[in-house]
């Protein structure tokens, strides 16, 4: 943990203690400019069973009720640690300070290995005073190092390859068919950093926004490839403040035939509670990120295309 002051003491989660009642936490602004929409979007809280039968039935039952367990007891102390959060107020943020805790509670996340150039890099983008060109210059640095970091979540094989000594060399590659997903607007930031990475790789869209009236998010605009459930895609999303963006985009996707498996989200900053709602929906999806945190720089959209 790279901490640059300590501001915040949080008290030891114990398995046993009670679940307290859900909280969010973070507002949002407009979909599209680097925030979310704050519309409820009811959770899917059923799990598939399954039906041993034969020899193993007992056993498999008992694997499963294991597992099952596990989740259960990751997910109390998770919603735990995100009530702890809400009660504190932030007048000083510490960078990088509560990524242990979410790396231990959500298996599936994966975190930036924080230093002290993501750091200052955090900090430029945090700071309300940096000049806009400066601003832009060091979110794109740090768009490509999350960028780069998410690659290594793909899928990829041996290679031997001749080197110009005339030996051999053991190595890798990675596997095509991948591609990448913006949610406009702000996800169309980290294009350029995904093509800089991988030129020729495909990217769709996705435009999601808050009706007026009832304040539920909905899909206006979807262009995908044709193939894309046969694709690893890569989403790129970089503030998340309630989650209920990418949740939209997450459905979009699986209903055009993606599997959870096989998206990895690029994100910058999210708050604990976005972190909650994509992992208690989606198990299997990959979160990739620098800095989990209550305070999340919600003017980074407005800031980046110059619309502050």
């Amino acid at each position: 943990m790279f901490q640059l002051s300590n501001t915040v003491n949080l008290p030891s989660i114990s398995s046993n203690s009670t679940t307290p009642s859900r909280s969010s936490i973070g507002s949002g602004r407009r979909p599209g400019d680097g925030t979310e929409d704050n519309s409820a979007d009811d959770e899917d809280s059923s799990c598939g069973s399954g039906n041993g039968d034969g020899g193993n039935s007992t056993r498999a039952t008992t694997t499963t009720d294991s597992a099952k367990k596990a989740q259960a007891l990751l997910e109390e102390q998770l919603n735990q640690l995100i009530c702890r959060l809400a009660e504190q107020k932030y007048t000083t943020v510490t960078a990088n300070m509560f990524d242990e805790e979410f790396l231990r509670l959500v298996p599936n996340l994966r975190i930036l290995p924080p230093n002290a150039n993501t750091v200052a890099l955090q900090t430029i983008i945090r700071n309300r005073n940096s000049p806009r060109e400066d601003f832009v210059f060091q979110a794109d640095r740090l768009i490509r190092l999350v960028i780069e970091e998410g690659l290594n979540q793909l899928p990829s094989k041996l290679r031997t390859v001749t080197t110009p000594t005339g030996g051999t060399y053991q190595g890798v590659e990675f596997l095509k068919s991948n591609c990448g997903i913006s949610i406009v607007r702000s996800g169309e930031a980290m294009e350029k950093a995904l093509r800089d990475c991988c030129r020729s790789i495909r990217i769709g869209k996705i435009l999601i926004q808050s009706d007026e009236e009832t304040h539920q998010a909905r899909v206006l605009y979807a262009k995908l490839p044709a193939d894309i459930s046969l694709r690893k895609v890569l989403l790129l999303y970089p503030i998340m403040s309630t989650g209920n963006t990418v949740v939209k985009a997450m459905k979009e996707l699986k209903k055009n035939g993606v599997k959870e498996a096989n998206i990895i989200l690029i994100n910058l900053f999210s708050t604990p509670s976005a972190i909650r709602a994509l992992a208690s929906r989606f198990k299997e999806l990959t979160i990739q990120t620098t800095e989990v945190h209550p305070v999340a720089p919600l003017h980074f959209g407005q800031k980046y295309f110059g619309t502050d």
